[in-house]
């Protein structure tokens, strides 16, 4: 299985659902090809974005087996899908995901102990798992905000990278001086470190971040890509952009994930903007006007690189 995770773009997936609140595969599949289409080095499949937290094992397992069909020899798929509070039912998650053939099983790092649980919690807890899963799989970590955010102490993550088993981290500290000290402690590993924060990418791809895993890839994740690949070629044409990505980021404090299912609509991907997460009905027609206004915005600043 590989093991080299290229750097660059790789879109936390959105899980577009029919009206009746079933999986839309057929939109699954368009999203995917969209994505690959806009030059992503690979995908982020059952995420918080997927909406995992309300997806039943049964669907984080489909989803996962039919976005790496889907994008089998054009991209590489990661993919978490542990959700539960008892660690038996995360081995029992972890492992049916392993089983649809992703290139990497992603832990959610606030899985692995209580907010009221210190590091050595943590890393007992991991140290069990890691007996427990698969050890030809690629492993990494998601600091998924919900149900609470726990950013990994640098320290740890380079206990983590001496393993030889974890190859990808997707970075939600929003903290340069964090993000410095985890590229220090695991400079030389395999491990690489994708940010999901817009706001301080191009600095973090400075110091040897690897590229970009965020919300904002479902909306435009062209100019991520192209800010990845050119922030060191044209640095003056690289600061516009990641400056006009920062202020458009702001949109995630809307109501996402409908409003990026919105513009998924309005792209031609989705047919329907349902959330199992947040009522549609929360976007409001002045809420449609600012995606809209993003989407032309957007289509400015592509002219622009």
């Amino acid at each position: 299985m590989e093991k080299h995770f290229s750097d660059g773009v790789w879109p936390v997936m959105l899980t577009p659902f029919t009206e009746n609140n079933k999986v839309d595969y057929k939109a699954l599949e368009k999203l995917t090809r969209w994505y690959i289409g806009h030059g992503v080095a690979g995908l982020f499949a059952v995420c918080q974005s997927s909406e995992m937290f309300f997806l039943s094992l049964e669907e984080r397992v489909k989803i996962a087996r039919f976005v790496k069909e889907k994008a089998a020899g054009k991209v590489p798929v990661v993919a978490s899908g542990h959700i539960s509070d008892s660690f038996e039912d995360q081995v029992k998650e972890l492992n049916a995901v392993a089983q649809t053939g992703v290139d990497a099983l992603i832990l959610l790092t606030n899985r692995l102990a209580a907010e009221n649980e210190g590091d050595d919690v943590w890393l007992e807890n991991l140290k069990k798992l890691l007996l427990r899963l698969p050890k030809d799989i690629p492993l990494g970590f998601y600091e998924c905000p919900y149900p609470y955010k726990r950013i990994i102490a640098p320290e740890l993550l380079k206990w983590c990278a001496d393993t030889g088993r974890f190859y990808f981290i997707k970075d939600t500290s929003c903290d340069l001086e964090n993000i410095r000290e985890k590229l220090t402690q695991i400079k030389g590993s395999g491990l690489k470190l994708f940010n999901a924060n817009s706001s301080t990418l191009i600095e973090s791809l400075e110091m040897g971040c690897s590229g970009f895993s965020g919300v904002m890839a479902n909306f435009h994740p062209d100019l991520y890509v192209w800010l990845c690949r050119s922030y060191n070629k044209y640095p003056q044409k690289a600061r516009t952009v990641a400056d006009f990505l920062t202020i458009a980021s702001l949109i995630e404090r809307q109501v996402y994930p409908v409003n990026a299912k919105y513009a998924q609509v309005k792209m031609e991907n989705f047919h329907s903007v349902y959330t199992r997460v947040k009522a549609p009905s929360l976007l409001t027609d002045t809420g449609k006007l600012e995606v809209d206004q993003l989407m032309r915005m957007t289509d400015f600043i592509r002219r622009l690189t």
